[in-house]
């Protein structure tokens, strides 16, 4: 194992409350698939901090949470609508595709968000010969870790709504945009007009398990009572519930999910700070002219609203980046640019972040 990861919040390990409660309810006997009292109280606590009005259920994992998700929503002649970098459109294997047998139409985006105004061009309906939309699935935060205002995402699940359509959120990270937007869940999610929500925690200090949880009741009646057929046909019934059950009760009591969350966000714009200054220092008047124009081609690509820093480590040459990578863990997102995401994550120190920015700056002085 390396000491340094910036390459996921995957990669960090559980948080200590939740080793704990898993094993709380590691003892006795329980019925098994989420038939046992313990779970379905906790499924509730879980609709209440989101409403109520609202069906939740757990499943394995994220790309799963997606699959039942939108599953639950489309016919086979459906499509869903999705920002062209979506996760469920770049890093799910076709899964999505696969399991609905439905297209998902990629739309142009703006540093990860969609609009209205672009998602009503593919609004076209009643052409027999054509997919019908059917869902429009956004990320909060979206795949480059930028954030949609509540409103933001009210204005586009109205316009699927007045269309006969529906609004996914695929919320992996959806605590760090509480902990960014300093709104609840409810506000950012339920109030918001999402039909349906992948609640994740996995990124965020849990050992495994999300949730799947569909809106307004009244009209998602029959979706949601579909829920459990589609969640065991997609392979995403777990037998023994009651140990992810545990996990999300300590993850939501004490708002431990938004502190953790917080954590990985504030460490995100410790590292842009402690960048930039160096940056800045090297870039000054009366600096070396070589080392001067390495450091002015530095530049961050995206604006670091949640837990991530992308920076494009333009006048670094591969073998360096690797140099880097032998160290460190990230990924190049963008070959050509040399564009690199900085994941943080709940535990991620100021003696890793101080540790890169040191590392960098003896690079680019070279």
């Amino acid at each position: 194992m390396k000491k340094y990861s910036f390459g996921s919040d995957n990669h960090s390990g559980v948080h200590p409350l939740i080793i704990k409660a898993i094993e709380k309810v590691n003892n006795g006997y329980c019925f098994g698939y989420g038939e046992d009292e313990y779970t379905e109280n906790v499924l509730r606590k879980i609709e209440a901090l989101l409403g109520g009005n609202c069906k939740a259920l757990f499943v394995l994992n994220g790309t799963g949470a997606n699959v039942v998700s939108l599953a639950s929503f489309l016919h086979p002649f459906s499509s869903i609508l999705a920002p062209e970098y979506a996760h469920i459109l770049q890093d799910e294997c076709g899964a999505v595709e696969r399991f609905t047998s439905c297209r998902i139409t990629p739309l142009p985006s703006e540093q990860g968000r969609v609009t209205p105004q672009e998602v009503k061009k593919h609004l076209e309906f009643g052409d027999q010969h054509k997919v019908q939309p059917a869902i429009l699935s956004i990320s909060e935060p979206t795949e480059f870790e930028t954030l949609y205002t509540p409103a933001q995402i009210k204005a586009l699940a109205d316009l699927m709504h007045r269309n006969g359509g529906y609004l996914h959120i695929d919320g992996s990270r959806i605590s760090n945009a509480v902990a960014a937007l300093g709104k609840s869940l409810k506000e950012i999610v339920a109030d918001s007009g999402a039909d349906v929500l992948s609640l994740g925690g996995t990124k965020n200090g849990l050992l495994i398990g999300e949730i799947v949880v569909v809106f307004n009741l009244k009209k998602n009646k029959a979706i949601a009572e579909n829920l459990v057929y589609i969640r065991k046909q997609a392979t995403q019934l777990y037998s023994k519930n009651r140990f992810i059950a545990a996990q999300f009760e300590a993850y939501f009591k004490d708002n431990l999910y938004i502190k953790m969350a917080g954590a990985a966000n504030r460490m995100a714009k410790y590292f842009e700070a402690q960048l930039k200054t160096m940056l800045a220092t090297l870039s000054k008047g009366g600096a070396n002219t070589k080392v001067k124009a390495k450091a002015e081609k530095i530049a961050f690509t995206q604006k670091v609203e949640t837990n991530a820093v992308y920076l494009s480590l333009a006048s670094l040459s591969d073998a360096q980046i690797k140099k880097l990578q032998d160290k460190y863990i990230f990924y190049v997102w963008n070959k050509e640019t040399k564009e690199v995401r900085l994941m943080c994550s709940y535990n991620t120190t100021k003696e890793a972040v101080d540790s890169f920015v040191s590392d960098l700056k003896e690079l680019l002085q070279k």
